[in-house]
């Protein structure tokens, strides 16, 4: 099986670096488009293991596979008081001096004539549109592996026909523990009823049941008491009266939670798998979108989950970050477990697309030295703009994206640290698929 797992880190690895070299095939396209001169474009980092130029740009591969980058020369604008021909004074404070001197690095790649194709010279849309390029081909390619699973291979769906009916019901304070019925247990509302395997659950209380979530919804707020389920058995419609009792049951929306006294019927719903239509990819790409919003905002919270994890022995959280290891690990679980091939072809699109999910959300954060920081400026360089129109004053410069370097230099040492940190978690403590 040892070679099933590392199949699976190899497929996973594979797929992260095509899905880095699209990304940067994202910023190089609209770049060249607009009239950017782009020298290199590398995926990964360090020294060159292969490379070859076409035309003006270097296209390579680099050792260190944790990335990839294109280069555009003028990236940095000269200081507003530089003139042509005339020496620059040099500040000896440390973070003025690293400034200037990058400054001075990007100065260099600028040959005569290329006055019109540095980057800062571009509108601030052409700059938008560039930076933008890198997440927008992640969220493009996360949208593409989704609707291949969602609408090739199908989603597991809880429908409302029952499965199994559950004899009795047991203390929600022993809910957990998997025990077989006693005598003393009262039966459930649905086995009184006479509820059986195959009955389809078409309305609760007059209201039509389209599938097994408005079942739920519906039992749960209707509470302790009597109501009508309209059944269908054997081809027949017919209506069952029920009398619900409340329960304490985990929540719909957060398993950590427990909703008090609500309905509660007992019948387990049927799962089905179902091919769905791009709109159904839409919608879970928007709820999938805004969960991974909110997990990039708590990032630094659950950085720390990963620090005590990795020195502490504490449980990985299943729904925390993960890195390049982590993500490989996983690919090798999949390939080495005992489902079909038909279900492990699915888990590894999920999986890359939900990695190419996360990259574009996480390059969208508005720091430097990551994409949003560039759209950041971009974007308050066109607001500047369009305020100085309507206030009928002179155009401003360029933003000066130079000043942020000395937090760039921090948050690319904290990115640093942050890859370091989860590469060590995932190989002393890694998420596992089976917990």
């Amino acid at each position: 099986m040892s070679w099933l797992i590392v199949a699976g880190f190899v497929i996973v690895f594979v797929g992260l670096l095509l899905s880095i070299a699209l990304h940067e095939i994202g910023h190089l396209v609209p770049a060249k488009l607009f009239g950017v001169r782009v020298t290199q474009y590398m995926v990964g980092f360090g020294p060159t293991l292969w490379s070859r130029r076409r035309g003006e740009t270097e296209y390579g591969v680099k050792w260190i596979p944790l990335g990839g980058y294109i280069r555009m020369i003028g990236m940095l604008p000269p200081r507003p008081t530089d003139e042509p021909g005339r020496l620059r004074s040099v500040s000896t404070g440390p973070w003025q001096g690293l400034i200037e001197n990058a400054r001075a690095v990007a100065s260099e790649e600028i040959r005569p004539g290329d006055d019109n194709r540095v980057f800062y010279r571009k509108p601030w849309w052409q700059k938008v549109i560039i930076m933008a390029g890198g997440p927008a081909m992640n969220f493009v390619l996360a949208f593409l592996l989704f609707a291949v699973v969602m609408m090739g291979f199908g989603v597991r769906v809880q429908t409302p026909v029952v499965s199994s009916v559950s004899k009795c019901a047991i203390p929600a304070a022993e809910a957990g523990q998997n025990r077989d019925c006693r005598e003393s247990d009262p039966l459930t509302p649905a086995a009184k009823a006479g509820l059986r395997p195959g009955d389809h659950i078409v309305a609760i209380g007059g209201t039509p049941v389209p599938d097994w979530e408005t079942a739920q919804r519906l039992i749960r707020e209707h509470g302790a008491g009597e109501t009508t389920l309209g059944v269908e058995r054997g081809g027949q419609r017919t209506d069952v009266r029920v009398d619900l009792i409340a329960q304490d049951m985990p929540s719909l929306t957060d398993p950590d939670k427990v909703e008090k006294n609500v309905g509660f019927l007992g019948v387990s719903p049927t799962t089905v798998v179902e091919k769905k239509g791009p709109g159904y990819v839409v919608g879970q790409m928007w709820d999938m979108t805004e969960r991974t919003a909110v997990a990039m905002v708590n990032i630094p919270k659950k950085m720390v989950g990963v620090w005590n994890a990795a020195f502490s022995g504490d449980k990985r959280d299943p729904n925390g970050p993960i890195g390049i290891v982590g993500a490989g690990r996983i690919g090798g679980e999949i390939a080495a477990s005992d489902l079909s091939v038909d279900t492990k072809i699915e888990f590894f699109i999920s999986l890359l697309a939900a990695l190419n999910l996360a990259v574009g959300m996480f390059n969208l954060i508005p720091l430097l030295p990551l994409d949003g920081g560039h759209i950041a400026g971009g974007l308050w360089e066109g607001l500047k703009r369009a305020v100085a129109r309507v206030r009928r004053r002179p155009v401003p410069g360029h933003v000066d994206v130079a000043k942020a370097l000395p937090l760039t230099y921090v948050m690319a040492t904290l990115l640093i640290v942050m890859g370091g940190l989860l590469i060590y978690a995932d190989l002393v403590n890694p998420v596992r698929l089976s917990g």
